[in-house]
């Protein structure tokens, strides 16, 4: 599938809530959870970047569709350990250089869709 990586339109959308995750273990068991990935996943780095490029593991309907992956709640990690933050983001990254039907968007958070409160 050949997708414009910054169009991300009809992809299906998972959210990665990390709330309360504030280290590498944490990070690994909720995307394992989100994304439903299979007891073999390794939980570490490579095997993170790999299951992110490999559409055999992504939810059924993604592989078609293309898959965005909504990050939440992120900030007490990268508060928590910034070194360790910046290489999930360059696992982030490199597995949307390997893959254009992936993108990945961390949500800012404080902010409210839709209006005023």
């Amino acid at each position: 599938m050949s997708q414009d990586p910054t169009d991300l339109t009809g992809r299906l959308v998972v959210t990665l809530d990390l709330g309360g995750v504030t280290d590498k273990a944490g990070l690994m068991d909720r995307t394992a959870r989100a994304l439903a990935l299979p007891d073999w996943f390794g939980r570490n780095w490579d095997a993170l970047v790999d299951s992110l490029s490999d559409h055999s593991v992504w939810p059924e309907d993604a592989v078609e569709q293309g898959l965005l992956i909504v990050v939440r709640n992120w900030r007490a990690y990268a508060e928590a350990d910034p070194g360790e933050w910046r290489t999930a983001e360059d696992v982030f990254t490199e597995a949307m250089d390997r893959t254009p039907s992936l993108a990945v968007a961390l949500a800012l958070e404080g902010s409210r869709l839709g209006g005023s409160s």
